[in-house]
């Protein structure tokens, strides 16, 4: 079947959970491509990676030493990392939107939520956010590995505190509860041997790893049934013994890139494949290459996350949001700021992503952002005041959003409307929504694309 022409909703699935979604002439243009040849592409054109990096040469010269004998300085630096990480997150989001990389920034989004991070030093950001992303689809182990030495999760998870004399088991407990096993899977003396095996894990000023010798526990350590002198990579590789360990990952990836009514069957069999070397390629290609991945009861079976629908509207429409302030106000507002998770276990998703408030704004979203358009409410409450004021900016101007609607003619100039309903939405439309559309039959092209993304099967991939 991998050898047959792809369909042209299977090419659409593959591309909206692999790549966020897919330029609709671009279907047309792959549509005479079999899966295998897809795919192959998919993963081809994310074989290396692209680092994401801003200017941080105003504060390279700043040393450790300077910032604590000058308070003055100190206060500028902070001052300055503030700023620089609004200017990450905006470059970031970007990224997702334009990269050739598509599959590997997918990867990278799933992978920060998965471990779930947050640093005010945009050196460590910076530097966590490519380790992601240079990760993303490697192996597991070296992965989690690297992850464990990262100072931005050495300073979110205590583990800088974590000394011989006194272990810190805050980075051990969530590295097995919530980066590899899960609960239940181990003991509460497996934590207190695996924070000692962490002992001595820190890093210098300029964000290298740095092994604190007199800190570190050199004694044996019993730890998952197994026993010596184990350091931080020695417990990830007994982990990684654990069939539970890719039971779990596989799990996950299962709920993020297929459904989230899991079928543990499938998950099972994905784990098999995964245990043998947790080479993280090789389990998303036999996922996207399998004829169960193409199962209608997959298809509009997820709620975008905020990214996922600003990206999608992307894709479509190219707009640009021109000021960091905005960017950031309405990955605020949708409950998705990127570089900001709400916590360690990351942002729940599915039906999560929406109440009473987001979903008034998701629905609004592609007039807001393609047409400027203003919201009519007729009772102020907590979400027509939190849109105002993004709506608005302090002159009581609007936000200042650049929309491409060149692209846009250019590309749909011979697509009929009729084409745009399967183009557009992954699932199909309800009675409501099919007698909604019937009424803009003499609309044009350009009204017709706002219509369909705001529809609620818009929000659906």
């Amino acid at each position: 079947m991998s050898q047959n022409i792809m369909e042209q909703h299977h090419l659409q699935h593959l591309f909206r959970r692999a790549a966020f979604e897919i330029a609709p002439h671009k279907v047309i243009s792959m549509t005479s491509l079999d899966r295998n040849s897809i795919v192959d592409d998919l993963f081809q054109s994310s074989r290396h990676y692209s680092e994401l990096t801003i200017d941080t040469s105003e504060m390279d010269h700043v040393t450790g030493q300077m910032l604590v004998k000058n308070p003055k300085k100190r206060k500028e630096f902070v001052d300055w990392n503030r700023k620089q990480l609004k200017s990450y997150n905006k470059i970031w989001l970007e990224r997702l939107m334009q990269s050739n990389e598509s599959l590997r920034e997918r990867m990278t989004l799933f992978w920060a939520n998965h471990f779930a991070c947050f640093d005010f030093n945009v050196y460590f950001v910076q530097q966590y956010n490519n380790t992601l992303r240079d990760h993303a689809l490697g192996n597991f182990g070296d992965f989690v590995k690297a992850i464990s030495k990262e100072p931005a999760m050495l300073r979110y998870l205590n583990n800088r505190q974590n000394r011989k004399q006194k272990p810190n088991e805050n980075f051990a407990r969530e590295l097995m509860e919530l980066f590899t096993l899960g609960e239940g899977h181990y003991s509460e003396e497996d934590v207190k041997e695996s924070a000692r095996a962490f002992t001595g894990y820190n890093h210098n000023f300029e964000g290298q790893f740095v092994l604190r010798k007199l800190q570190h526990d050199y004694g044996f350590k019993e730890f998952l049934g197994y026993t010596g002198r184990y350091d931080g990579d020695d417990i990830v590789d007994i982990i990684l013994r654990q069939k539970q360990c890719a039971r779990f990952i596989c799990r996950k990836v299962y709920k993020y890139f297929i459904n989230e009514d899991v079928n543990e069957e499938r998950v099972e069999r994905l784990a098999d494949q995964f245990y043998q070397d947790y080479d993280i390629e090789k389990l998303m290609r036999s996922i996207f290459m399998a004829d169960w991945f193409y199962d209608q009861e997959n298809m509009g079976s997820k709620i975008k996350s905020p990214i996922e629908l600003l990206v999608s509207i992307h894709q479509i429409v190219p707009f640009k949001l021109k000021k960091e302030k905005d960017v950031l106000k309405i990955q605020k507002l949708l409950g998705q700021i990127l570089l900001h998770p709400p916590n360690v276990a990351g942002w729940k998703g599915g039906k999560n992503w929406i109440d009473s408030n987001t979903i008034m704004l998701r629905l609004k979203l592609p007039s807001l952002l393609l047409t400027n358009a203003r919201i009519a409410a007729t009772k102020i409450g907590e979400f027509e005041d939190s849109f105002s004021k993004f709506r608005k900016d302090r002159k009581n101007q609007f936000v200042d959003i650049e929309v491409d609607w060149d692209y846009f003619k250019k590309y749909f100039q011979s697509i009929s409307v009729e084409e745009f309903v399967p183009l557009f939405l992954a699932s199909e439309l309800n009675q409501g929504s099919k007698y909604f559309l019937n009424g803009l039959r003499k609309s044009s092209k350009k009204d017709v694309c706002i219509q369909l993304l705001s529809l609620p099967e818009f929000q659906l991939c």
